[in-house]
């Protein structure tokens, strides 16, 4: 997870961020979103409006901070009656951190060229120094193992980075958890519930405590309370789903994406939104494919991630293709949200990575389409009357209502609750 350049740290804490967000700059680290933060011009001599006081308030050591609401988060609507519903596709990162090849800072870029957010799922692993390592106890392996590694403080520095813009462009950070094990003799599939608390309480202190932890006290915080931020995973090789939940549920997540599912409308499974990823046609074959790239790649080349380099414009073409009959069988007909999963990754020529930008460009800006987090997705179920869900989900896949979307959602839903549309309950985090 080495990066090839080092972060400049953030000298003052309070200047990190307007009490909007809008237009954060984070000293030589990055900058906002927006423009420079002056009032608008008004009659000749008038004083520009006052900046706004500042709204960082440190958590902890200060490697996280509250700092309001999260920009660019879209109010979720309660459909209207025969509205038909948005396509929704979501992407996602499992693992996400900034190494030498730069994928994380260039999905960003590709996100805001097509007017979408994604989620990154971070592995808490990814916040430790190799030095460090023995801070994690994984549940039944020894001080200090994963196998995933750890990171450098260059790593470290790139990856919240990283994290920082992403989160102020309106993506969310989940989890990935830390260690990554699976399988037999002690993978998480074989986890109990309080071994999954534990596993996320680990995952949630290295992203609280990464500048304890590496030393650089000087550099900007992460701009969230991530005990807030954080509602939802994915499980590492899709293992230990049962267990997981029932955890995730007691500790107020809203949505797993953990499983695997056809392309139909979500429920909930444990309370929490059932927002795995599903199967799609795979060009080529009788038998549809997991919206992932490691499953395209074990089914193009087996296990090994670099094969026949002669195979791979078109084991790209393939994915790309797949994803896109999923898209149009969806768009077309039920509408259920489409669910993507990735890594930053360069497997097989990074033929996979070309593959979800070409989707990213040709989904993104179709109309009704919406390139969504999951959390911007759960906030909009959510916001939903339960008995338009009901009958969105008896919609098979690539089943388009019979007589229109208009007649089909005609039924006048109950009204929406007062409050914030989505808004979860108050005993629940957000």
């Amino acid at each position: 997870m080495a990066a090839t350049q080092r972060i400049a740290a953030g000298a003052v804490v309070a200047a990190v961020c307007a009490a909007s967000l809008a237009g954060c700059g984070i000293g030589s680290t990055g900058s906002g979103s927006s423009g420079s933060g002056e009032g608008a011009a008004g009659s000749q001599g008038a004083r520009p409006a006052p900046a706004p006081k500042s709204a960082v308030r440190l958590i902890g050591d200060g490697s996280t901070a509250f700092t309001g609401a999260q920009p660019h988060l879209p109010r979720p609507e309660r459909l209207k009656p025969g509205q038909k519903p948005p396509q929704f596709v979501v992407f996602s990162w499992d693992g996400a951190g900034e190494d030498s090849q730069k994928l994380f800072s260039h999905f960003r870029e590709v996100s805001k060229r097509n007017n979408a957010t994604m989620t990154y799922f971070l592995s808490g692993v990814y916040l430790l120094p190799e030095e460090k390592r023995d801070l994690y106890r994984p549940p039944q392996h020894s001080p200090g193992r994963s196998d995933i590694g750890f990171n450098d403080d260059e790593g470290i520095a790139e990856t919240v980075k990283q994290l920082r813009l992403a989160w102020l462009e309106g993506n969310e950070v989940g989890t990935h958890f830390n260690g990554h094990f699976c399988g037999e003799g002690g993978g998480v599939g074989e986890w109990s519930v309080e071994e999954w608390k534990d596993e996320i309480a680990q995952a949630k202190q290295f992203v609280k405590s990464w500048k304890t932890n590496t030393g650089m006290r000087d550099a900007a915080p992460l701009p969230f309370d991530y005990d807030k931020e954080l509602i939802g995973a994915r499980t590492p090789c899709l293992e230990g789903q049962k267990n997981f939940t029932k955890a995730a549920a007691e500790l107020g997540f809203r949505y797993d994406t953990s499983g695997v599912n056809n392309q139909v409308w979500p429920g909930r499974k444990e309370g929490l939104w059932d927002l795995s990823m599903q199967l799609v046609p795979f060009p080529g074959h009788t038998y549809e494919q997991l919206t992932m790239d490691y499953n395209f790649m074990v089914n193009q080349s087996g296990t090994t991630t670099q094969g026949d380099p002669s195979q791979y414009e078109y084991w790209g073409d393939q994915m790309r293709d797949g994803l896109l009959q999923g898209f149009e069988r969806a768009y077309n007909g039920n509408r259920a949200p489409l669910i993507i999963g990735n890594h930053f990754e360069s497997w097989n020529g990074g033929t996979y990575m070309r593959a979800i930008e070409e989707v990213v460009e040709g989904v993104c800006t179709k109309s009704e389409v919406r390139c969504v987090s999951f959390r911007q997705l759960a906030d909009w179920l959510d916001a939903q009357d339960p008995k338009t869900l009901d009958k969105l989900r008896t919609l098979k896949v690539g089943q388009a209502p019979q007589q229109g979307w208009e007649p089909f959602l005609s039924a006048s839903p109950a009204p929406a609750p007062k409050g914030v549309p989505g808004a979860p309950p108050a005993d629940r985090k957000q």
